[in-house]
């Protein structure tokens, strides 16, 4: 790596700079400042548009990225600074890219040196040289050769013809097992035969580890480059240093990859676009999926939505034009069909200990043939609440408004006494030997987490092998590998999981689904509650009679006739999206109307109050921007603070925008320190 430095110095002089007219640039920092910061350029130093630099702030240096060149600085000469030095050691950022980051920046309403520096790995962020082995470059073949494993369906192959190159959005809406992962491999193949790169986003890292093993089996010369936030920080630099150089001809990864730079980009795939998992919910909280779709009009290549269960602003998207809808009707195994879904009454078939008879008979059924079963409850832990029946005392979190969860003792893990769990800031407990206000000792576990449901059908089931897998049980990326590939193999006959489970997994032995607590999101005040629950069902039921053998789902209830359920028997996405966007348009919910919240923390709720008043009133919103009044979250204190937020509505998106970009403004110049506050733009969580 070559780094030239140079004194950092202000200079005095104003003879000794070049021509005011040609040699100050400008740079993105990451400072919580909405401007670019001016510098002087030495002859000596050739810093273009996309070059990283290091450069004095205050008394530190830090890494930049020169964002303007060839201006007329606004401060005297005697202000302004040199840069440090030209980092070479990474390729230029290209001009598509820094336009993304300046649309970024802008819809979200954050600075865009926050937004520049933090789309970087977090070593090229640092002022400290990159290891040897990260910098040298592989030698690779160019990777268009192609091992199809299936041969293409009918409806399969009229998509892999549609997508052809040129900007378009297409919405791949395939029901669950329809292949949509081999329409992606043949989309890829196509644009490595080109020689150009294509970028593979799916919504959680559980899911990536499958699918590079796919990848990787069909390109075996091809160089894939992985990326996501587990990764450590050498391998995640070397990976984005691939992409950037254009070596890599498949990047596949999570929300944090549509950020790395592409030169060659042709196809960009949004696996699962529905996933609320694509929305980042810190810092820059940007949704790749919007992101991916407008960095491929940047491009002028094709984005891919694929899903079996659309997000209502996609669909809308299609009814409107903006999007065209490739359809996969059927399941592509032959002999597959979709699963038989039925609902069992609970107020005929009462649960005990959390199971129905009818649920248990059909395990039992499976275990006799030896087929699997699967029983989801989106809930890890032992159980979401610990209580003393005498006087009514619950375990709650003393730095949340949230009960803690009790966690089971695991003497194989990390927990071997057991504990109380916060699931919203972390904070960890031990169980108390008797109830801290009136010492009665029999302190009672209600209601039922993953842990208890395992520890229910272990006991129920004494000979089967009962897996669980949820976030505790499965921390370490290649333990879970291991353990879903074990599960493919048979290795297991009773599954119990969360979401982690009800997307993107195929068991080919797996018949049976068993959905408990289902009714939960029934009665949420989110108006974003049944859409999530439509698909989540809906995505874990696919996991049930991928192959010959047919499939079976049972949906635990006390709403049997439920509009939502009725349509998950029918595997009616398109009426259950027609009846939600009805009832959205009516309520004047998005998609028919454009959102951002303003959220505040302090330490007491009427400082975060008073702040978000103090903002509402500080820039006149126009007739086409409606701005509710502030209110405190549901979840009110969260690690200690207090929370609030107001709520801003338009039917027009530019109004919206220029509302945001002025009361931006204000805050990041007026905002007190006490208060911690963000933009969310397109909020999609208000707990």
């Amino acid at each position: 790596m070559r780094m030239k430095r140079l004194p950092t110095a202000l200079s005095t002089n104003p003879k000794s700079l070049p021509d005011r007219g040609n040699s100050c640039i400008r740079v993105a920092l990451d400072v919580p400042l909405s401007k670019l910061f001016e510098y002087s350029l030495p002859e000596e130093i050739d810093a273009r548009i996309g070059d990283r630099v290091a450069v004095r702030f205050g008394a530190q240096q830090k890494i930049g990225v020169v964002i303007e060149e060839r201006v007329v600085p606004e401060l005297p000469a005697a202000r302004i600074k040199s840069i440090s030095a030209l980092r070479d050691d990474a390729p230029r950022l290209p001009a598509d890219w820094i336009a993304l980051m300046r649309f970024l920046s802008g819809y979200y309403q954050r600075p865009l040196g926050e937004t520049v520096i933090g789309a970087l790995p977090p070593r090229l962020r640092s002022t400290k040289p990159l290891p040897r082995k990260v910098l040298k470059e592989e030698p690779h073949a160019p990777g268009a050769r192609f091992f199809a494993r299936h041969r293409l369906t009918e409806a399969q192959t009229g998509v892999v013809e549609r997508v052809t190159g040129g900007f378009n959005a297409f919405l791949l809406h395939g029901v669950t097992g329809s292949g949509k992962t081999e329409v992606y491999l043949h989309l890829v193949a196509k644009t490595l035969e080109r020689g150009m790169q294509a970028l593979i986003l799916v919504p959680e890292i559980s899911l990536t580890p499958q699918l590079e093993a796919r990848f990787r089996e069909a390109f075996p010369e091809a160089r894939l480059a992985l990326m996501h936030s587990g990764l450590e920080d050498i391998e995640r630099t070397s990976a984005w240093l691939a992409a950037a150089r254009g070596e890599a001809g498949i990047v596949l990864g999570t929300r944090l990859a549509v950020l790395a730079p592409l030169p060659k980009l042709a196809l960009i795939v949004v696996d699962e676009e529905h996933d609320a998992s694509f929305k980042q919910q810190e810092g820059l909280r940007y949704s790749a999926r919007d992101a991916a779709v407008y960095r491929a009009k940047l491009a002028g290549c094709p984005v891919v939505l694929g899903t079996a269960t659309p997000s209502l602003e996609t669909w809308h998207n299609w009814i409107l034009g903006r999007y065209e809808r490739l359809e996969l009707p059927e399941r592509a195994s032959p002999g597959a069909r979709l699963p038989v879904v039925r609902m069992v009454d609970l107020r005929e078939d009462p649960a005990e200990q959390g199971f129905c008879k009818k649920t248990l008979q059909e395990i039992e059924k499976r275990l006799t043939r030896g087929e699997q079963s699967l029983i989801f409850i989106n809930r890890r832990g032992y159980a979401p609440v610990l209580a003393c029946e005498a006087c009514g005392w619950t375990a709650g979190c003393g730095r949340c408004t949230a009960r803690m969860v009790l966690h089971a003792a695991d003497a194989a893990r990390t927990n071997p006494n057991g504990s109380l769990r916060c699931h919203h800031c972390g904070a960890e407990g031990a169980i108390p030997r008797a109830c801290p206000t009136c010492g009665n000792v029999d302190l009672k576990a209600m209601g039922r987490g993953t842990q208890r449901v395992e520890e229910t059908l272990a006991a129920r089931f004494p000979g089967a092998r009962v897996v669980r897998i949820d976030r505790d049980s499965a921390r370490r990326r290649a333990e879970l590998s291991r353990t879903l590939e074990g599960i493919r193999r048979g290795e297991g006959d009773i599954l119990v999981g969360t979401q982690l489970l009800a997307k993107g997994h195929d068991f080919p032995a797996l018949t049976l689904v068993g959905v408990l607590n289902a009714d939960t999101a029934l009665v949420s005040t989110d108006y974003r509650a049944p859409e999530r629950l439509f698909a989540v069902l809906a995505q874990v039921s696919g996991r049930a009679g991928r192959r010959e053998r047919p499939g079976e789902v049972l949906i635990q209830t006390r709403y049997p006739r439920h509009p939502l359920f009725a349509a998950l028997e029918r595997h009616d996405f398109a009426g259950f999206a027609q009846a939600q966007l009805a009832e959205r348009k009516a309520a004047g919910f998005p998609p028919f109307v454009f959102e951002a919240s303003l959220r505040a923390e302090a330490p007491k709720l009427e400082t975060a109050m008073a702040f978000l008043k103090n903002a509402a009133a500080s820039v006149r919103a126009p007739d086409e921007v409606r701005v509710f009044d502030p209110v405190p979250h549901l979840l009110t204190r969260r690690a200690g603070l207090e929370r609030a937020q107001l709520v801003m509505q338009s039917t027009s998106r530019p109004a919206l925008q220029e509302f945001l970009t002025l009361l931006s403004e204000n805050l990041f110049t007026a905002a007190p320190r006490a208060v911690r506050w963000h933009l969310d733009v397109d909020p999609i969580e208000f707990d």
